[in-house]
């Protein structure tokens, strides 16, 4: 059992990781929404409805991280600029500091990370809310999170299989593998992840569904000091049995600074597909530039030449993109960036200095930008647990 001194020391490199992200004035193109439920998470619902929305709309759900809120992901990710342009509605679960000091999803606490009760519950009474006042298309809803957000995003996928076509985890953690924060911790740094068989039983007695499971879209950055790269595998792992698909039997497409592998079922649909972005951190990945950017950089929101949003809805079938943007990002990738042990994706030793030192860059000012208000964040969250006063 980890002593007080430890759990302290931990509680505090994570605070210092994540910093005061809600520093900039936050664009909020957002509306509150009245939850028909009893909303045993006590969660806040917001959502972004384009005007004149079809009935029949896809919905997708869109977790944040800790110390954001709904509004400012929105704006960093992008996701009602897409949804505007392809007409789908989104609902955005926010976090309360009344259940968490640093607005994280509690998907390591048992009462809120299993089917029927507490901020699982919650989310899904937001979900029935909105199909129901709005007429949206049951067969297509769809849930993303980054980090706290992604961890949480693979709490709804397992308890709730038969609402989502598919989900998408950023950054975040595989179902299942912490019951407390010391586990939460352990499994952050990719200390003590069950392995294949373990991982998939962790989803299988999640709820008694029998269908065709959501596939699962896994980003990652392999520089990521916060959430380490191993649980994007871990993730991959965790899914791979319940499509039928081995872990080892993937096709690649390298692109510039990233790979992406795609696992097919027997009928060739892609189901899992996982982006590891090279030398990225702690972060939502984005491309803000050009007719196709989304979004806007800010702290864990990192400009990385690729929209994580975009290419999402796109595995989702929400959007169309040209093939040939696609082969533009390929042309002139080193796909001896990135090298295979086993199936365990790492950084390789070919990517050119100009790009590690942009890496280094990047996170050198993202780290700047974090350093305001961190000893209050810190104080609150020792608070919350008791440990002062």
């Amino acid at each position: 059992m980890r002593n007080l001194q430890d759990t302290i020391a931990r509680l505090a490199a994570l605070k210092a990781a994540y910093g005061q992200v809600n520093a900039h004035s936050t664009r909020d193109r957002l509306k509150d929404m009245n939850i028909a439920g009893a909303n045993p998470g006590a969660l806040k619902a917001r959502m972004f409805v384009p005007q004149n929305l079809a009935a029949g709309a896809p919905l997708v759900v869109v977790l944040h991280g800790c110390t954001q809120s709904a509004a400012a992901y929105d704006e960093g990710s992008g996701w009602s600029e897409l949804a505007d342009r392809y007409d789908f509605a989104l609902l955005f679960p926010e976090q309360q500091r009344a259940n968490n000091a640093n607005l994280c999803f509690n998907w390591f606490e048992p009462g809120d990370s299993k089917r029927d009760a507490g901020e699982a519950l919650s989310i899904r009474q937001m979900i029935e809310t909105m199909v129901s006042t709005y007429n949206l298309d049951r067969s297509r809803i769809f849930i993303v999170g980054l980090s706290a957000g992604g961890a949480m995003s693979s709490v709804m996928l397992a308890s709730y299989p038969e609402v989502f076509a598919g989900g998408a985890i950023i950054a975040g953690l595989p179902y299942g593998t912490a019951t407390s924060i010391p586990e939460a911790f352990d499994r952050m740094r990719g200390h003590g992840v069950p392995g294949e068989a373990g991982l998939q039983n962790l989803v299988r007695s999640a709820s008694s569904y029998e269908g065709r499971w959501p596939t699962i879209s896994v980003w990652h950055g392999t520089a990521d000091g916060t959430v380490d790269v191993s649980n994007m595998e871990a993730i991959v792992r965790q899914w791979a049995g319940l499509h039928n698909v081995k872990t080892t039997d993937f096709t690649s497409e390298p692109g510039k600074g990233h790979l992406r592998r795609v696992w097919h079922d027997a009928g060739g649909r892609g189901v899992i597909e996982a982006y590891a972005i090279n030398g990225m951190g702690h972060g939502t990945p984005l491309a803000t530039a050009g007719p196709d950017g989304y979004g806007k950089a800010s702290p864990y929101m990192l400009d990385t030449g690729i929209s994580s949003t975009l290419q999402i809805a796109t595995f989702w079938g929400l959007v169309t993109v040209d093939a040939d943007h696609r082969q533009d990002d390929e042309k002139g990738a080193q796909s001896e960036g990135f090298v295979h042990t086993g199936d365990i994706l790492m950084p390789g030793t070919l990517v050119t200095e100009d790009e590690e030192e942009q890496a280094r860059r990047r996170q050198t000012e993202t780290a700047k930008a974090h350093s305001s208000g961190v000893q209050k964040i810190i104080e609150d969250a020792l608070r919350a647990a008791g440990l002062m006063k």
